[in-house]
């Protein structure tokens, strides 16, 4: 059963998940991740049978569709209407989730694949990438839950996927991710706020601590000895102690914190483990994403309440 919907809550009716978004954005990745969750996964529907599908009995299991403009039956405006059709007819307004990417990041990715795109076979992906952003931006608009991949890896993805519908998490509960960045590089993308740590003395100054990062325990234990760390983690913690049961109140489902320095390897990386250890401590829902370390390495689940997440 779904946990997280924004257009409906969860009762009698028939789970249904709609994934859609530009070729390269990870529509396959996250409909897996679906799958994994224990959704019936149909992907690349003919639009003409989405309908027919919802028509009878409901499915057993919950259902994600995946559709996109492959299809030769494909039209925007049909899907929409179809959505609302299907809403009525099963007694659920299916969940439309959309991955979003910036135009660059897709063209890195079809460059790496080789592969050609689906409406340029003969030209440029750039071409085919116009064209799909023109032709789904009313299906961005109607999403009802909107996904930026630009960043993300696989895992990055399947971990947002994860906490969006989960299968036996209590309904309403609060996911939270804190993200380490550089400002160097720019804001992230999917924080709901951002904190800035740049006023906290910088290990990048110190010859022996430069090439590690802040999880190494030397580069933690510089960061907390400035005067600034212990007042300000106070300060930070007592206003999300504030702020997280609130958001939970209202039905939010999701919550990104970034904090920030200025090669995002020192001191936002410190700040995010020990405030992510923290809450997880509090029984809150946490990960992690340090953006500007190796993807190797950079995510780990934290411990949600007892055991691991």
């Amino acid at each position: 059963m779904l946990t997280v919907t924004e257009t409906g809550s969860p009762g009698s009716g028939q789970d249904i998940v709609i994934v859609s978004g530009p070729s390269g954005s990870g529509r396959s990745t996250a409909i897996r991740a679906l799958e994994d969750q224990g959704f019936e996964a149909i992907d690349n529907l003919p639009l003409s049978l989405f309908p027919r599908l919802f028509a009878g009995p409901p499915i057993e299991h919950p259902v994600v569709v995946g559709i996109d403009p492959r299809n030769r039956e494909f039209d925007v405006e049909r899907l929409i209407g179809h959505i609302a059709d299907v809403g009525a007819a099963t007694g659920r307004d299916p969940v439309l989730v959309y991955l979003d990417c910036d135009a660059s990041t897709l063209i890195r990715r079809f460059s790496e694949t080789r592969r050609r795109h689906p409406l340029s076979p003969h030209e440029t992906p750039l071409v085919g990438i116009g064209r799909e952003t023109a032709l789904l931006a009313p299906l961005r608009a109607r999403a009802d839950i909107l996904i930026d991949t630009s960043a993300m890896t696989p895992h990055d993805l399947r971990a947002e996927i994860a906490r969006h519908f989960a299968t036996e998490e209590p309904q309403g509960d609060l996911a939270v991710t804190l993200h380490s960045f550089s400002y160097k590089r720019g804001i992230p993308r999917g924080v709901d706020m951002i904190v800035d740590v740049r006023f906290l003395k910088n290990p990048h100054w110190e010859a022996a601590l430069r090439p590690k990062d802040g999880r190494d325990p030397e580069v933690a234990a510089f960061v907390r000895a400035d005067p600034a760390y212990a007042p300000f983690v106070a300060r930070l913690m007592d206003f999300l102690g504030f702020l997280l049961p609130a958001y939970r109140a209202e039905g939010k489902s999701y919550f990104g914190l970034g904090l920030g320095c200025t090669g995002g390897r020192h001191r936002s990386v410190v700040l995010v483990e020990a405030i992510a250890k923290t809450l997880a401590e509090e029984g809150w829902r946490v990960s992690t994403r340090h953006r500007d370390l190796s993807s190797a390495s950079a995510e780990a689940p934290v411990g949600a309440g007892v055991g691991l997440a």
